[in-house]
């Protein structure tokens, strides 16, 4: 049992690294447009006789420009989703070229308007096919090199990120009482002790992968109910779990793609600080949800404001685990990814919410599990 488990829980061959923006991305298509269009409106500033006459070939400009730009936002989107399996020279050339077709394209097409041949009468149309091809890409590569840098510049946040959630979350006194509580079963309960131990050293391998390695939700969630299963032994009838589900099936669980140990560390949170300063037995609700290609997760749990380890007012460590989940949804989603907290009536509430990506990797790789 213990095999199959490693086996299972071995991290698969990661692809090779994407450099090709995201064109799907809110983040990215509201940086491209506005480095794009100030970029335009200053040039046109700067050889325009006024500010009226600069907004006035800005505008006409608009014409071309933005057709360009959202079209080749939507190819790059999705080269993206098969950039894995390019070389990084590839992609980068890919980043220059496809703004520059994209480009030529929309001028070819637009061309045969009479409208469109007064408004580009300066250009030529046609004969200023070239130059807009070449700014495009020019353009283009710039983009990409900056977002690529951007994408280096948050790595080293995430490694301390991942080294300061190891801190927070491999507690000593979590290791110790959980050890505790096996070694009570050992006896009574062999069978049960085995389980556990097995389901403590899968979390623990979890925890010392890196924290840039993306996993499936379906994987996600079965690290987490080891985990609820370890604290169980120790908090007994003080833990109580409800998962609940809002259109969300389960191929979408199988094949979603998640940053791995996203939803543990904000369930040990509410483990910490809802549960154990609870004399009474506490509930955790964890609510997945799937709507207009997003998914979704809730964590409830109650509170106690005046209890002294309560969430209303966070200890650093807790509000630290909080911050570098939101550093890693900012870093692999930009806007798209959001983590909010509340408290109302008593309860304590975690909302992380994402993209839904599909991973084809994961997916064939992984396989419903049963019950031990």
């Amino acid at each position: 049992m213990a095999s199959d488990q490693i086996a299972d829980n071995a991290p698969a061959q990661q692809p090779n690294t994407v450099v090709i923006p995201d064109g799907c991305n809110l983040g990215v298509v509201f940086r491209t447009l506005i480095a794009v269009n100030l970029t335009i409106m200053a040039a046109l500033l700067l050889h325009s006789d006024g500010l009226l006459a600069a907004l006035n070939s800005f505008v006409e400009s608009a014409m071309l420009i933005e057709p360009a730009c959202f079209l080749s936002l939507v190819v790059l989107c999705g080269l993206h989703r098969v950039a894995y399996r390019l070389p990084l020279f590839v992609q980068r050339l890919s980043c220059l070229l496809v703004p520059a077709l994209v480009t030529m394209a929309v001028i070819r097409l637009l061309s045969g308007f009479d409208w469109f041949l007064s408004g580009f009468s300066h250009l030529g149309a046609r004969g200023g096919m070239p130059l807009a091809a070449l700014a495009a890409a020019l353009f283009g590569g710039a983009l990409q090199h900056y977002f690529e840098l951007r994408a280096r510049a948050f790595s080293p946040v995430l490694v301390e990120a991942r080294l300061q959630a190891l801190q927070a979350r491999i507690r000593p006194h979590f290791l110790f009482n959980s050890l505790n509580a096996v070694l009570s079963l050992i006896r009574t309960e062999p069978r049960r002790a085995e389980a556990a131990l097995e389901d403590l050293a899968d979390l623990i391998r979890v925890l010392m992968r890196d924290g840039r390695a993306m996993t499936t939700l379906e994987k996600e969630i079965r690290l987490c109910r080891q985990y609820l299963s370890i604290e169980k032994i120790r908090l007994g009838e003080r833990l109580k779990v409800q998962w609940e589900r809002a259109g969300i099936s389960d191929d979408v669980i199988l094949r979603a793609q998640i940053p791995t140990l996203l939803l543990q560390p904000l369930i040990e949170n509410a483990v910490h600080y809802g549960v154990e300063p609870s004399t009474e037995p506490a509930l955790i609700r964890i609510q997945l949800s799937h709507t207009l290609e997003r998914i979704e997760i809730v964590i409830t749990n109650p509170y106690n404001p005046y209890s002294g380890k309560g969430v209303a007012a966070l200890p650093e460590g807790n509000q630290m685990a909080l911050e570098n989940i939101r550093e890693r949804l900012a870093l692999l989603y930009d806007v798209e990814g959001q983590l909010t907290t509340a408290t109302s009536l008593g309860q304590f509430e975690v909302r992380a919410s994402f993209p839904y990506v599909k991973s084809k990797v994961e997916a064939a790789l992984a396989k419903p599990q049963g019950s031990r």
